[in-house]
Formats: C-alpha cells, structure tokens, sequence
C-alpha cells in the first residue's frame, strides 16, 4: 500500500557489519576534514545549529543574517526583525546570544541536511558577506526492542519464529545469530512508508525442536541498535508408565470393586426375599378365609 518493499534481501555477515562501521567512521572523519560539522538528533527532538559567529552589541544593527538549508531559506535576521520559512515556521527561532545559532524543534526525517549560516554587514550603504558557515544535521528515529513471534511447528521437530521491529530510520539490518554466529533468516522484508520515511523490517527463522538454543534477533542502523533474546529448552521425554504405582493401586481397586459387587448383591437378595413374604403372606391369607369373610367380602 504505497510501500516499497524488498524481499529476502542479502544479510551480510559479521565482518561487512564491521566493515558499515568502519565506512560510517571514515565518513565522519572525512566530514571533520572538509570542515564541515556535524549535528546528530532524533525524531520530534531539538536541534541547536551553531553559526560561530562572534559579534559585539554595537553591531548587532548593522547584521543581516540568513540561514538556508541546501540553497533553500529557513530564516533571516535584519534590523531585530526575523522571518521564518515554511516548514520552519512556529518550531524554529535564532538564538542570537549564541552567535545566531539555528534552533529547531519537533524535528523530522526531512530536516537532515546540511545548513548554511551567512552572515553580512552594512558598510558603505551596501551588504558584504562577513562570515559562512555550514552544519551537517543528521536525523534519526529510533527502532523499538524487536518482537518475536511463535509461527507454530513446520513438522514435529521444526519450529518457526519471526522477528520483525517498524518506526525507525535510518534503513536497518536484521541478523540472526547464535553463539556469535549467524544464521540464515529466511521471507526477510525491508518496507518505507513514503510519507514518513519510516522502516519496517521482518524475518522468520527455522529451529530444531530437539536442541536447546540462545538465539538473538539483531537489527543494525547506523551505528546504533536493538536486539531481542528468544530461549528455547527441548522438552523432556514422557516418562514411561510407574510399574509401582501400578502394582499399589490395583488391590485397592480390587478391593473396592468386590465391595461394591457384595454391597449390590445383598441389596438385590433383600428386595428378592422381601417380595417372596409379600406374595407368600398374601397366599396363606387366601386359604384361611372363613364363610362369614367371604359373605361379607360378596356384599361389599
């Protein structure tokens, strides 16, 4: 949905990660070098952008100031008025008793870039640059801790896990390792939403069920990075039936089922033997019945 997706993209191994650090240090050096500095700040932060540029108070009047961000104004200072650009207006100010540092709030993935502060001076009727100079601001977004899924069971000894993390930036890097060593993730997916710039990274990963095992999810940006700890513990084998227990159990079942047999069988021999008295009662009242009985037994 408007994303930009790769899918199963190479993980480089250990040494290239030591590599991307080593490039992400040479770059800063080279940075320093070409005297250019260099501001690093998170997403929604405050960034402080320093002009360097030393003044006394008896000039502050004849001072234009401009700071511009790749060609592009953000803001300008003359005769104690200030103007913001669009989209700096209401989160970016001049801190003038800072040398004309740039203070920028509620930063976003678009502020990075490098920012020029030029300074001018009114002599002879007319401007004349004073003093230039410019600041790298870097800009991230922090990942949160990885979250890792139970996908269920592949087969009865294989299991599937899956890794994933959304909401940072720069572009991440997803290891899975073991013991230091790394292993082969597979479905890894590296997604940017356009409008935020903001990553989304996801991999599964297949384990034998059978082996306990200490894996670590990894996700690298930059030279900063979260990880998560998944454990599992082969589950023990059923343990056989106790023979023992068994063997005290069955008297007692025994017991209780001859009781209960005895118990019913008396209960069935009392109703038999009370119905044979009824009926026997019965026939001997029958026999005895006398002729003055039996007439007024007719009358009724």
């Amino acid at each position: 949905m408007g994303c930009q997706l790769r899918q199963d993209t190479p993980r480089p191994r250990c040494p290239h990660l030591r590599l991307a650090h080593l490039f992400v240090l040479l770059f800063g050096l080279f940075q320093m070098s070409s005297g250019i500095g260099q501001v690093s700040k998170s997403v929604k932060g405050m960034a402080s952008l320093p002009c360097g540029y030393k003044f006394s108070p008896k000039e502050l009047t004849e001072l234009r100031v401009y700071w511009q961000k790749d060609d592009k104004a953000v803001l300008s200072y003359t005769s104690g008025k200030t103007e913001v650009w669009a989209p700096y207006k209401n989160r970016t100010v001049l801190d003038i008793p800072s040398n004309f540092s740039l203070m920028i709030g509620s930063l976003v993935l678009s502020d990075r870039g490098i920012y020029t502060c030029v300074i001018q001076r009114s002599e002879g009727g007319a401007y004349k640059k004073r003093h230039l100079d410019s600041v790298m601001l870097f800009i991230r977004a922090h990942y949160p801790v990885p979250n890792i899924t139970d996908l269920g069971n592949l087969s009865a000894d294989i299991k599937r896990i899956m890794c994933s993390t959304s909401g940072g930036f720069p572009e991440p890097r997803l290891f899975w390792l073991e013991n230091g060593k790394e292993l082969s993730g597979i479905n890894t997916t590296i997604s940017q939403d356009p409008g935020s710039e903001l990553y989304t990274v996801s991999s599964k990963l297949d384990f034998n069920m059978t082996y306990n095992h200490s894996i670590v999810c990894r996700v690298v940006y930059g030279d900063s990075q979260v990880s998560k700890n998944f454990t599992w513990e082969k589950q023990p084998p059923e343990a056989p039936p106790d023979r023992n227990y068994l063997t005290e159990v069955t008297p007692t079942i025994l017991t209780i089922l001859c009781l209960a047999s005895a118990i019913i069988i008396i209960i069935v021999y009392s109703m038999c033997f009370r119905r044979r008295n009824e009926a026997r009662r019965r026939e001997i009242n029958g026999i005895y019945l006398g002729p003055v009985e039996a007439s007024a037994e007719q009358n009724v």
